[in-house]
């Protein structure tokens, strides 16, 4: 294998995590592999990061995103963090198949972490064998850059890259290794890894850490810390009411797996619904539902309880203050989800002011898709077209097993529609997407990449790139599963 190297000039890294105390992170380099090629560049991404995309996809580029190289500036890092896995706390978890290579400023003036994902073994290994397997990794890269797409803050995907070698899960898989980008890699269990140890120390640096990297503003305010809880409560509330809105399922919403930051991370199990139903999981490891579709607002306000734990001390000087203060943060958490989801499900139906009784309609056709096994994405898309005066060419009604039901809800909400100004059905269609990552398609695109046919992995990529947008010769990608296509369950992957 060739030792890792140094490659000059093709990322202007500045580490300011990597400057943290070292208790925070282990220093060490990824581990090479046998043959790595590469399938996907971002280069769009990669532009937008000031980079140059065709040194990325030279050799040189990619040893540097398989591992097998270091370029130079990088102060390659695993980060430590702690976490709930499940409601059970883990006092130590951390980058376990990942290494943090740097970061860089993007041309829009963004501090960026660029990390190998699959990259070898590291100290927070545990009995993990630090690898990824190519499934996982493109489903990471197909998602990532959808919810990117939809206008959903994410983690994004620079690159992929095989590696020449197996791993064994439930069986032999092909290697692969996944290039993310983040605003950060700060967890709530990042926090939660330094209040277990004690560290109150270190609690107060990682919390200045995150207010000079996301919430400068923060720093002005009276108290800094309370500051800071407020804005990641709210970004939140904002990130699971837009899951929602598209029919999202995390599938493992650890607090390990929240970001600070605001942004959807680590995505294993996760899935988009297909017909509307509030319970569903699709997580294999998500036996008792804790992650459901419908439980996921509750699980984030269980989640920044526990990042208002660790803070305690920040807070105030006495714990009865501070309790009080952190109580009355996380009492904002469900009013503000609660805003951001019904507005949004209220723009899904057209209607742009919020009236009395409009949520009573957008919550009583809901309701109605449960009932009738409605597909989501299509039922939202559909009302599209139902909203304009013309006949729609696909109506609505036909994905309800009981048409009348729907047929009953339309006449009240054309009877309210009615009093909106504007394009009702253009701006609807700004917000209801046409494409979504269908698990189907998904599963079939990353069953072929596991032969080495990467082109239906690549197709379903470039459609998924403009949701929004109707794509004539791709109409089938919206379509839902037949009987036999249907996915009841996803897979972690590690």
């Amino acid at each position: 294998m060739k030792e890792p190297s140094e490659i000059d000039n093709l990322f202007a890294f500045d580490n300011s995590y990597a400057r943290l105390p070292a208790r925070f992170f282990a220093r060490l380099a990824p581990t090479p592999v046998r043959a790595p090629k590469l399938v996907q560049l971002n280069e769009a991404l990669a532009s937008d990061l000031g980079l140059d995309a065709q040194r990325l996809s030279s050799p040189e580029g990619v040893a540097i995103l398989s591992g097998n190289a270091v370029p130079s500036g990088s102060e390659p890092i695993a980060l430590a963090y702690a976490g709930h896995q499940f409601g059970q706390f883990v006092p130590q978890l951390g980058d376990g198949r990942a290494i943090l290579l740097g970061e860089v400023v993007g041309r829009d003036g963004v501090r960026y972490d660029i990390q190998l994902k699959g990259s070898g073994r590291t100290p927070f290994s545990r009995s993990g064998d630090g690898r990824a397997a190519l499934g996982p990794v493109l489903r990471e890269y197909i998602v990532s850059e959808t919810m990117a797409a939809l206008g959903i803050p994410t983690t994004r995907s620079l690159a992929a890259v095989t590696t020449g070698e197996s791993v064994m899960r439930e069986t032999v898989l092909p290697g692969a290794i996944l290039t993310r980008v983040a605003a950060s890699h700060l967890r709530i269990g990042t926090f939660q890894y330094l209040a277990a140890w004690g560290d109150q120390d270190g609690v107060r640096q990682i919390a200045d850490y995150a207010i000079a990297r996301h919430y400068p503003a923060c720093a002005a305010a009276p108290n800094p810390y309370r500051s800071l809880l407020d804005m990641v409560i709210e970004r939140q509330a904002s990130l699971v009411a837009r899951w929602l809105l598209v029919g999202f399922i995390h599938g493992v919403m650890n607090t390990d797996n929240t970001s600070i930051s605001g942004e959807t991370i680590d995505y294993g199990p996760c899935a988009f619904l297909d017909t509307y139903e509030p319970a569903k999981v699709f997580s294999s490891i998500d036996v008792r539902g804790r992650y459901a579709y419908g439980n996921q607002p509750r699980i984030a306000h269980w989640n920044l309880s526990r990042l208002a734990e660790t803070m305690l001390p920040l807070l105030a000087g006495s714990e009865e203050d501070a309790v009080s203060i952190a109580q009355e943060a996380l009492a904002a958490f469900a009013p503000k989800f609660e805003a951001a989801y019904m507005a949004g499900l209220c723009r899904k139906i057209g209607l742009q002011q919020v009236r009395s009784g409009d949520e009573d309609l957008a919550k009583d056709l809901l309701a109605r898709m449960a009932a009738n096994q409605a597909d989501f994405t299509l039922t939202f898309r559909r009302l599209c077209d139902e909203a304009s005066d013309r006949e729609p060419q696909q109506s609505a009604r036909s994905l309800f097993s009981d048409p009348a039901s729907f047929d009953a809800w339309k006449a009240r909400w054309r009877q309210r529609l009615a009093g909106e100004e504007g394009d009702a059905p253009a701006l609807m269609r700004t917000v209801n997407p046409a494409f979504v990552p269908r698990n189907h398609r998904v599963e079939e695109a990353l069953a072929a990449a596991t032969t080495g046919d990467f082109a239906p992995f690549r197709t379903l990529l470039s459609v998924l790139a403009h949701p929004y947008d109707d794509q004539p010769g791709f109409e089938h990608y919206a379509d839902p599963p037949t009987p036999d296509q249907v996915v009841e369950q996803t897979f972690c992957g590690t």
